[in-house]
């Protein structure tokens, strides 16, 4: 009998992310008349927040690792962290995981250097945005926003992960806040950090130039899973 991997899928980063990655695994499974086989924790928005805004990557490394360990013990094969803040300690937690952790920066790395992307702008939280990709983008240039435009996109941010909703009022203000901030800085893409953003986003209806971090996250993870990719620590 075919065995799948089993994913470890560290939720409640907020939950609607978890959710989002969870329907997207479970969908692609039942298209090929698969079982998707996985478990999942829960942890605190509120931790990792603090955790990011001291820039305390080992104490948040450490805390997501603690996790790790659970999931490991129930089984799991792989751990998949469907948030990008808690990606800033990514470097100290490959460090720590006793399992493979399929991070979100490789495929979008790859899927920068195959589109030949050099000049991006970032939706997400105020960590994300301020973090330049933690570093893990080399050669492509992070613009900044003025201030006030990363506090409404993180302000924003936040209530959709709070209340697992959104509104066309968020929709369009993100939405002209994106299509400026192209036009004015010369953007090649506004990269969609941030899972929650699910919830107003989708294929159909954004007007400006994009690349979802989520989904190429959850295509690596299917490739992972589904094709049998071989799997490594780093």
């Amino acid at each position: 009998m075919d065995k799948r991997r089993c994913i470890g899928l560290i939720g409640g980063l907020g939950p609607g992310a978890a959710v989002h990655y969870y329907k997207k695994l479970a969908e692609a499974h039942a298209k090929q008349y698969l079982a998707l086989d996985l478990v999942m924790v829960h942890a605190e928005t509120s931790r990792v927040f603090e955790c990011a805004g001291a820039d305390d990557r080992e104490g948040l490394a450490r805390y997501l690792n603690s996790f790790i360990v659970r999931l490991r013990a129930a089984g799991a094969d792989l751990v998949v962290i469907p948030a990008v803040t808690p990606h800033l300690c990514i470097r100290e937690l490959l460090a720590l995981s006793p399992l493979p952790v399929l991070n979100l920066f490789d495929p979008l790395v790859k899927e920068l250097s195959t589109r030949s992307v050099r000049r991006v702008g970032v939706f997400g939280t105020r960590f994300v945005i301020e973090s330049t990709l933690f570093g893990m983008a080399d050669g492509v240039e992070v613009v900044q926003p003025p201030q006030d435009e990363v506090e409404y996109i993180h302000r924003t941010y936040l209530e959709l992960a709070q209340t697992g909703e959104g509104s066309e009022v968020q929709y369009r203000g993100l939405t002209d806040l994106a299509l400026n901030f192209c036009k004015r800085d010369s953007l090649d893409a506004i990269l969609l950090a941030g899972t929650d953003l699910s919830l107003i986003f989708n294929e159909a209806n954004i007007r400006f130039p994009y690349i979802d971090c989520a989904a190429l996250h959850i295509e690596a993870i299917l490739q992972n899973v589904l094709h049998q990719e071989s799997l490594s620590r780093t």
